[in-house]
């Protein structure tokens, strides 16, 4: 079943270790705009799925976080909400596996629960690889027992 959230609003995110997001909902519009952010589309092939997730997240992040409560500089004194301050916060692995489980999964999810089967464009098997050799020659019908 899917959940309808109609809420517009921001909200606040608890991370954990003291730290709290205040994120905008991610839409649509949000997914499509992270997609297509240039660090993205310009991913080298190859890079792993663990770097394109990383670096999908922060592209959602750098979208949706408004504010913040919990970060800090060296001194820790209360750091402005920037980009680049987004991208080193979720270089931090706790913190980016929160983001991920708390903002990002409930969204993913949807997506992987498509129908898994092949695209078909002219039927039903259309799209779909075969997996088994063909058979060398007609089996025989089995006995009457």
């Amino acid at each position: 079943m899917i959940r309808l959230d109609l809420s517009s609003e921001p909200k606040w995110l608890d991370l954990g270790h003291g730290l709290r997001l205040h994120i905008l909902p991610v839409t649509t519009a949000i997914m499509v705009a992270a997609r297509n952010d240039p660090v993205v589309e310009t991913l080298p092939e190859g890079t792993s799925k663990e770097e394109q997730a990383l670096i999908m997240a922060k592209a959602v992040a750098r979208r949706v976080v408004t504010g913040w409560e919990g970060v800090g500089d060296a001194d820790g004194d209360p750091v402005p909400v920037t980009p680049e301050g987004i991208d080193a916060l979720l270089n931090i692995w706790p913190v980016f596996e929160a983001f991920q489980t708390r903002c990002l999964a409930p969204h993913l999810m949807l997506d992987a629960e498509k129908n898994a089967s092949a695209p078909s464009q002219t039927g039903t098997s259309a799209g779909a690889k075969a997996t088994a050799k063909p058979a060398r020659a007609r089996a025989r019908t089995a006995r009457r027992g």
